[in-house]
């Protein structure tokens, strides 16, 4: 069945339409859609001058990340000369990385669709997990790779203003479905046979795994493999932290990852439950072993503490983003340009960021209680601001 004839069953599917692709309207409702009259600018020139800590903060490693980025945006026509004359700035020298930025590009701070300036930042980090690639009594949870029956649906391929909006899906006899949930790949449907990776020890890492994006699994002979993103099986994201929330089993601002992790622990018996309640699922892939970092979106290695997933309907990947923010469960003040490399699923909306904490337990305990207001503004490349591609 081609891709077409694939969209136009789904669009025929109410019920999958709502299910897998939720953000997207029917084309009908976008044709007759009211347009604001007034809508509020993502972005709004700003000045160096009210970037909190601009003439203070050490560049040098923000610098690093930006070269990882110029090996995925050298072949944007706006981005060529920034690329190629940033290989001649001193790697060393804050000041003149300043002068560069300040002499090139032009800050334009981001804002909501309401018009407000602060957005939620959280972190994420590299987890470590123990595992195997047989499964043994102790490895039992199962890694896939991309399952062979899932398709991908561009329908952009119906209907021109859809470009862009994808779901997934797979046939039952003639008919697109939602591909299978959370619930029912733990359960062990059939299509997911001879796709495991590895096997791992602990249900509640594999689905912080998933959460994270990346990651390393521990053999038992102590040598780690890398693994990353491959797919997501098209099932809309739902905070777990949230359902514990609403269940009353912590306050929000209790509702960190080490204290989920706290709360399977004790309950047991209602963890297969919990983590069921958020029907997406990610599929990995194991990265070369000469990669010393995870690959982000943009794929370029992420920089720790340095590169930040964002949404990129909202923020251009590639682009420097000053973010001014505070540090982890704590009111002191974290103001630092990062770089947009990388996305994720549960973040949405123009003042939005994942803070990516690097790899380990350290990392991991920052990026669990990281749950911080922030501003941002997006760098653009003098005379071609604000742009995606």
């Amino acid at each position: 069945m081609s891709s077409r004839k694939i969209a136009w069953t789904i669009v025929m599917a109410t019920g999958f339409w709502m299910t897998a692709c939720s953000s997207v309207k029917s084309p009908r409702t976008i044709a007759v859609a009211p347009v604001p009259s007034a809508p509020i600018p993502t972005f709004a020139p700003s000045t160096w001058e009210k970037l909190p800590d601009w003439n203070s903060v050490d560049l040098t490693q923000s610098w690093n990340a930006m070269l990882q980025g110029c090996r995925a945006l050298k072949s944007k026509p706006q981005w060529q000369p920034i690329c190629a004359d940033a290989d001649r700035v001193d790697k060393n020298d804050s000041e003149a990385q300043r002068k560069f930025y300040e002499e090139r590009m032009v800050p334009f701070q981001v804002f909501n669709s309401d018009g407000s300036e602060s957005g939620t930042i959280t972190g994420y980090y590299e987890p470590l997990l123990k595992g195997s690639r047989t499964r043994t009594e102790r490895f039992r949870f199962p890694l896939y790779a991309v399952p062979d029956d899932m398709l991908e649906i561009d329908l952009g391929d119906l209907y021109p203003q859809l470009k862009g909006q994808r779901v997934r899906g797979r046939l039952v006899g003639k008919k697109v479905v939602p591909y299978f949930n959370r619930a029912e790949i733990d359960s062990g449907t059939n299509s997911l046979k001879g796709k495991e990776l590895f096997w791992v020890d602990n249900a509640v890492d594999l689905f912080f795994l998933q959460i994270q994006g990346s990651g390393r699994i521990e053999l038992p002979d102590g040598r780690q493999i890398k693994v990353g993103y491959a797919d997501q099986n098209g099932q809309p994201y739902v905070s777990i932290g949230k359902k514990l929330v609403d269940m009353g089993a912590m306050k929000l601002e209790e509702a960190s990852m080490q204290n989920i992790r706290a709360w399977g622990e004790k309950n047991p018996d209602k963890l297969r439950g919990l983590l069921e309640l958020n029907p997406s699922y990610v599929f990995f892939r194991e990265l070369p072993e000469t990669l010393n970092a995870p690959l982000g979106a943009l794929g370029v290695p992420l920089t720790t503490e340095y590169s930040i997933a964002v949404d990129p309907k909202s923020i251009p990947l590639g682009a420097p983003v000053f973010l001014a923010t505070t540090q982890p469960s704590s009111n002191v003040p974290l103001n630092r340009l990062m770089l947009a490399q990388d996305t994720g699923g549960a973040i949405r909306g123009p003042v939005r960021a994942d803070f990516f904490w690097g790899f380990g337990d350290k990392a991991g305990a920052q990026a669990g209680k990281m749950r911080q207001q922030g501003r941002m503004w997006v760098l653009f490349p003098k005379g071609s601001e604000p742009v995606f591609n």
